[in-house]
C-alpha cells in the first residue's frame, strides 16, 4: 500500500489477477487458438522455405490434393477459410500455374479448380513430410491418451460447429 493508503499498482494488478473471473491464459477457445497458430506457423515454415507458399495457398493445394477438383467456395467450407481468402490463394496458384480453373458451364460464376501436374508434384512432394510434422506434434501424447484426446478433439469440433451455428441463427433471426 502506497502511504496515501491507496494500492500499489503492481499489487492491484496482482489483486485483479487473483480476482478476475476470466483468465486468457486458462480460456479453453483462446488455448485452442494459440495450439492452432503456434503449429500452423511451425508446419508453415516447411512449405514456405520451399515452396515458397502461405497458409492459404498450402491449404487449397493439400484440399485439391485430396479431393482433385473442386469450386472455390467447396474449397472455403472444406478447409474453413474465407471466400477472400480462398480466392487470393486460387490467383497465386493460378498464376504459379500449380492451379487450373475450368468453367461450370451450369454455373458460370464458378470454376472448377484442380492442380496442374506441377502443383500435384508439390502435393506428392509435401505429404510426407507434413504427416511426418503431425506425427512429431502428437508424440508428445501418451499412446494411451490418444483415443481420448482424438475422441475429444472430434467433440470440440461438433460442439464448435453447433456453436457457430447457433450464433448465425440467433444473428439472422434478430435482423
Amino acid at each position: 500500500m502506497d502511504k496515501d493508503g491507496s494500492i500499489a499498482p503492481e499489487a492491484g494488478r496482482a489483486r485483479t489477477r487473483a480476482q478476475a473471473p476470466l483468465k486468457l491464459e486458462e480460456f479453453l477457445p483462446y488455448r485452442l487458438n494459440v495450439v492452432a497458430a503456434l503449429t500452423s506457423q511451425a508446419l508453415s515454415r516447411i512449405y514456405a522455405e520451399r515452396y515458397g507458399i502461405g497458409v492459404p495457398e498450402w491449404r487449397v493445394l493439400v484440399t485439391l490434393g485430396q479431393y482433385r477438383v473442386m469450386t472455390g467456395k467447396a474449397v472455403g467450407e472444406h478447409s474453413h477459410m474465407h471466400k477472400t481468402k480462398v480466392s487470393r490463394a486460387v490467383a497465386l496458384l493460378e498464376k504459379r500455374q500449380l492451379l487450373a480453373r475450368r468453367a461450370n458451364r451450369a454455373d458460370l460464376r464458378e470454376s472448377f479448380l484442380s492442380l496442374t501436374p506441377a502443383g500435384r508434384a508439390i502435393y506428392e512432394e509435401l505429404a510426407p513430410g507434413a504427416l511426418d510434422f503431425a506425427r512429431r506434434l502428437a508424440e508428445v501424447i501418451d499412446p494411451a491418451d490418444r483415443a481420448a484426446f482424438e475422441r475429444a478433439m472430434a467433440r470440440l469440433t461438433e460442439r464448435s460447429r453447433a456453436l457457430a451455428a447457433e450464433t448465425v441463427g440467433k444473428a439472422a433471426n434478430s435482423e
